[in-house]
């Protein structure tokens, strides 16, 4: 019988925003990257990659996703705040082939700016909802957000 590694346990309540991240991330994999497009008030695009996504029903089809609360400063994230303004967003799938493009609309930009921009991707318009598909993405899905749960306040916290 193989000698298995001895377990460590933690208590996530405990640990600083970025550790408990790290085993969260850590312990559920893999996991597809959701890419997710919105637009503001104003019809700007915006968009962000998000690890903590997946398909949840089939009827109805439900996709979802979380942004989080930014970690260091606690603020709401552009895409929480364009689902809550205008309730649609493209759900595009991340390939390996995309990952250093995801990986550029990952940072911190300020709000207004064009991700698809600056990550050299193509926006395609949408057959029903505002926001831009990712044309290189294989996979994409419109979607009109159905529900906000927001799950607490300040870094980390879901909605």
């Amino acid at each position: 019988m193989p000698t298995s590694a001895p377990f460590r346990s933690f208590d996530l309540a405990e640990l600083d925003v970025a550790t408990a991240h790290g085993h969260l991330l850590s312990g559920v994999g893999p996991r597809p990257i959701a890419w997710a497009s919105t637009v503001d008030a104003d019809g700007r695009p915006n968009l962000a990659p998000f690890s903590y996504f997946n398909v949840f029903s089939t009827r109805p089809p439900l996709l979802i996703f979380s942004p989080n609360h930014a970690g260091r400063t606690g603020a709401p994230k552009d895409t929480y705040l364009n689902v809550k303004a205008v309730p649609e967003v493209v759900i595009n799938v991340v390939t390996y082939g995309l990952a250093e493009h995801s990986n550029l609309t990952s940072a911190g930009y300020s709000h207004g700016v064009n991700e698809f921009d600056k990550a050299g991707l193509t926006p395609l318009a949408a057959e029903t909802v505002r926001p831009f598909r990712v044309a290189e993405s294989p996979v994409q899905f419109e979607c009109r957000v159905r529900q906000v749960i927001e799950l607490g306040s300040g870094g980390g916290a879901g909605n």
